[in-house]
């Protein structure tokens, strides 16, 4: 099992023939990547028992922590269609983790809250996410780079093939050879 490269190799002259793959910013974003299925996998797993999908946590997120949230506040949060939102509503309220009630100047308005559902339902996404911030800054090299933050982040069993793969980035031939 190699390392991922340190700064120092990533910096390092070419050597004759070989060129470095990718710039230092391309491994935070390839750590980014994994960090973030892993991030997100928590929670996907406890909305499939419940058949939502991340549309549905980012709602109850935003909703849950800014109780009066408008429709028109949350589209531009969210940055999604009023389509899209309307359809993870539906779901929402229908299935009582939502409520909304009319604006208290403006009668068209549109005000969000969670039900006590809903709240529950958000504070169990939010526990498995904080849970994994708190290991990850927890472990030893974590201060150390973002790239080891990042690597702290991801499942430690994931973690080795993690490493395998970004090593065979890590340097390739110039082109024109090798493949």
């Amino acid at each position: 099992m190699r390392p991922i490269p340190s700064r120092e190799e990533r910096y390092a002259k070419p050597v004759a023939g070989r060129v470095p793959a990718a710039p230092a910013g391309d491994d935070l974003i390839e750590l980014l990547f994994f960090a973030y299925r892993d991030f997100v996998g928590d929670p996907d797993r406890i909305l499939a028992d419940y058949g939502f999908g991340r549309a549905h946590h980012r709602v109850l997120h935003f909703v849950d922590r800014y109780p009066g949230l408008t429709i028109a506040e949350l589209l531009d949060i969210l940055r999604i269609t009023k389509q899209s939102l309307n359809r993870v509503l539906k779901d929402l309220i229908g299935q009582g983790y939502v409520d909304q009630r009319p604006g208290t100047s403006d009668r068209r308005q549109r005000l969000l809250s969670c039900t006590p559902a809903g709240a529950a339902l958000a504070a169990d996404l939010t526990r498995v996410q904080a849970r994994r911030l708190a290991r990850a800054l927890a472990a030893p090299d974590a201060a150390a780079s973002p790239e080891d933050f990042l690597m702290a982040m991801i499942e430690p069993e994931d973690r080795p093939a993690v490493r395998r793969l970004m090593a065979r980035r890590a340097i390739r031939p110039a082109d024109g050879e090798g493949a």
